[in-house]
């Protein structure tokens, strides 16, 4: 089975993602991870340099790569993956996948993100938590769309254990 971790940024996803192998003995790869080794270069850099709508098409040509490996892995997606180049539709219809979208409330996102703005480069930019706060709003509402059709929605705001216990419990 391959199981998918999606959610906004600072939801969780990898943390999750690596607590949940290790409790079921999966794989995990990062997504986010995954592309820089492939690239050899950060995230950041690979935005910078050759820009976003280079990084999506790299973003998709490896979670295809993904999708198609046949062992037990979990998958953590970057926070815009499944908002690219039907991406959800791929996960939607991959054999033996499940998605599992980590929901986590705005003033928590701002709280997370605050403090590591220029690892992100969406909002490295952004200089105030006000603008900070507007701007997680209405990303997260263009992309709840996308989110919101993972097959299992977890609210992933409260304690690692209760989180974990919920993922499992929906998955099996």
């Amino acid at each position: 089975m391959k199981i998918i971790i999606l959610g906004y940024m600072a939801s969780g996803k990898s943390f999750i993602g690596k607590k949940l192998s290790e409790t079921l003995k999966y794989n995990f790869i990062d997504l986010d991870d995954y592309i820089e080794m492939k690239e050899n270069k950060s995230i950041a850099s690979i935005f910078k340099e050759q820009g976003e709508l280079y990084f999506r098409k790299m973003e998709r040509k490896c979670l295809e790569e993904l999708l198609e490996r046949q062992d037990s892995i979990i998958i953590s997606l970057g926070g815009g993956t499944p908002c690219y180049y039907s991406n959800m539709e791929l996960i939607t219809n991959a054999k033996c996948t499940q998605s599992v979208y980590l929901r986590v409330p705005i003033p928590t996102l701002v709280q997370r993100l605050k403090s590591e703005k220029q690892q992100r480069p969406l909002i490295a930019h952004i200089e105030t938590e006000e603008l900070l706060t507007e701007f997680i709003g209405k990303h997260l509402f263009e992309r709840s769309y996308f989110y919101n059709q993972a097959q299992f929605t977890i609210d992933a705001n409260r304690d690692v254990a209760l989180i974990l216990e919920d993922v499992k419990a929906k998955l099996f």
